[in-house]
C-alpha cells in the first residue's frame, strides 16, 4: 500500500507559476513511477506528467508540455509538479498517483493503483 498526499494547490493569476508536491508513505517510493493527473469541473480525468522510478524518464501531456516539470526526491518519499505559464484552463484538481511498474510511463489513469485526493488549481483570468 502506498498512501499519497497532494499540497501546494490555491488560486493565482494567468501567467503564475505554481509548484505541487506530493508526499508519499508505505512501500518503498522508489520504486514507483509517478504521475499527475487533473480534472476539471464536467471533463474527464487526464494526464498531465509522469516520471518513472529513479526520475530518469519523464513525460508531459501536449497541453503542459515546455510549462510543467515534474521531478522527484526519492529520500522525501516526494514528486513534484513545478508548473509555469498557468493558464485559465489549467484550473482543475490535481491529482497524483503512483504506478508499481516503475520503469515504465503510462499514461492512462487505469495503469495506476494509488492515488491522493486531490488538490485544487484555480487559474483566473
Amino acid at each position: 500500500q502506498v498512501q499519497l498526499v497532494e499540497s501546494g494547490g490555491g488560486l493565482v493569476q494567468a501567467g503564475d507559476s505554481l509548484r505541487l508536491s506530493c508526499a508519499a508513505s508505505g512501500r518503498p517510493f522508489g520504486s514507483y513511477a509517478m504521475g499527475w493527473f487533473r480534472q476539471a469541473p464536467g471533463k474527464e480525468r487526464e494526464f498531465v506528467a509522469a516520471i518513472t522510478s529513479g526520475g530518469g524518464r519523464s513525460y508531459y501531456a501536449d497541453s503542459v508540455k515546455g510549462r510543467f516539470t515534474v521531478s522527484r526526491d526519492n529520500a522525501k518519499n516526494t514528486v513534484y509538479l513545478q508548473m509555469g505559464s498557468l493558464k485559465p484552463e489549467d484550473t482543475a484538481v490535481y491529482y497524483c498517483a503512483a504506478d508499481r511498474t516503475g520503469w515504465l510511463i503510462s499514461t492512462g489513469r487505469h495503469e495506476y493503483e494509488y492515488w491522493g485526493q486531490g488538490t485544487q488549481v484555480t487559474v483566473s483570468s
